[in-house]
């Protein structure tokens, strides 16, 4: 079981590092916060296998997996028709 974890883990931390080190457009940026989401959720389901109590934690995963995946779409939809690009330096939501 450890090489299993072993490689989620270096999975999830290659995907964190992917989001990190590619933040030019906010495509990459989510699909290296879906490789995280997917990681974390085989992660979850290879420890809930071990323990019957925890067999909802997965179900409840990607449910909000679907709901980040759906609302980081909706934001590069309307960045892009926004400003005709999906480029971070472009976006200034947060800016006062």
């Amino acid at each position: 079981m450890a090489p299993t974890y072993t490689m989620l883990l270096t999975a999830f931390s290659l995907a964190l590092t992917g989001t990190v080190m590619n933040r030019t457009h906010m495509m990459s940026m989510l699909l290296g916060i879906e490789a995280m989401t997917l990681s974390l959720f085989m992660i979850m389901t290879t420890l809930s296998t071990n323990s019957p109590s925890s067999t909802a934690t997965p179900i409840i995963m990607v449910t909000m997996a679907a709901c980040e995946a759906s609302t980081g779409l909706t934001l590069l939809m309307l960045t892009s028709k926004k400003n005709t690009n999906d480029h971070m330096k472009n976006l200034n939501l947060l800016q006062c």
